[in-house]
């Protein structure tokens, strides 16, 4: 009697935005696929709750694949401060090696004469070349072997191992798209930080890149295009994206909003393209294009 083969297990299908500050965490099962594991959790538990979404609050009769609400951002540099050495004090600034022990300087040798019956003759003194030589108008008294700070603005402070100065950060605020939340009232009895059931996936991890460029530049030409979107007014975009990263059409869009808000949308979409090539396992999946459709909303 042969036995039935078994059923290859399904790839996920419905791509979610993760939580950046959540655990990675496999789930056991989801449909979700996404740029990193995680597994559903809230803050405060629902009794009971079986939910792969957590329970949040949010805009009724709304789909959403994002659960956290951010800002794209650069690196932020921020310094943090390092306790002074007993025997100092934090608001006293300490001079400079130069200033302790000022520097030589000598005015430049010779000067200009004019000589002889012609009065068109010019005759020059030399003299000999001296140490630190400036154009001063008098001499400096100091230490011969000194080197000269050029442009020295007074108090700078002295690096001493056993002062630390404060020593600049890296900051990365938290890296998630600005957000629509979806309303959800039943949600998971796993607590943690807020979470949803994905697994990671390389077409996740892509996507999620793309959506991120995409955010980028359609924010950037609100600004540029100086757009004044209706609130409440979303934009539908239609596409095609080939395995090459390149936006193969521009089937349609749907839009309630004005005509320089609905082109920044789909010019966000179209203009960053290429978005690099698909690994050979996305095109086993995907095939060589996939129909995409981006929803923009303002608010």
């Amino acid at each position: 009697m042969l036995e039935k083969p078994l059923e290859k297990p399904k790839d996920p299908f419905k791509f979610v935005e993760t939580n950046p500050d959540a655990p990675e965490n496999t789930p056991d099962k989801t449909v979700n696929f996404s740029s990193q594991n995680q597994q559903v959790a809230q803050e405060k538990p629902t009794p009971d709750g079986k939910n792969d979404r957590p329970a949040l609050e949010g805009k009724k009769d709304f789909e959403s694949n994002q659960i956290v609400s951010g800002r794209l951002t650069t690196p932020i540099e921020h310094v943090q401060a390092i306790p002074p050495a007993p025997d100092t004090n934090p608001n006293e600034q300490q001079p400079t090696k130069a200033e302790q022990q000022r520097a030589e300087q000598n005015p430049l040798a010779g000067f200009e004469k004019k000589e002889g019956e012609s009065k068109e003759g010019i005759g020059t003194n030399v003299a000999p070349q001296v140490a630190n030589a400036k154009a001063i108008p008098d001499r400096i008294e100091g230490g011969k072997d000194i080197p000269l700070i050029e442009n020295a603005t007074g108090m700078r402070p002295v690096i001493d191992r056993t002062k630390p100065q404060p020593r600049p950060l890296l900051t990365r605020t938290t890296q998630t798209r600005p957000a629509i939340l979806e309303q959800n009232n039943f949600g998971t009895a796993n607590i943690g930080p807020t979470a949803i059931d994905a697994k990671w996936s390389q077409y996740g991890e892509y996507l999620r890149r793309m959506i991120d460029t995409v955010q980028i530049q359609w924010e950037r030409m609100l600004v540029d295009w100086k757009a004044s979107p209706a609130n409440g007014s979303r934009v539908s975009v239609k596409f095609i994206l080939d395995s090459d990263g390149k936006i193969a059409q521009i089937i349609n869009w749907e839009s309630t909003a004005n005509d320089i808000a609905t082109r920044a949308c789909v010019s966000a979409i179209a203009d960053p393209a290429p978005y690099g090539p698909w690994s050979e396992d996305m095109k086993a999946v995907l095939g060589e294009r996939q129909e995409m459709t981006f929803t923009f909303h303002y608010q």
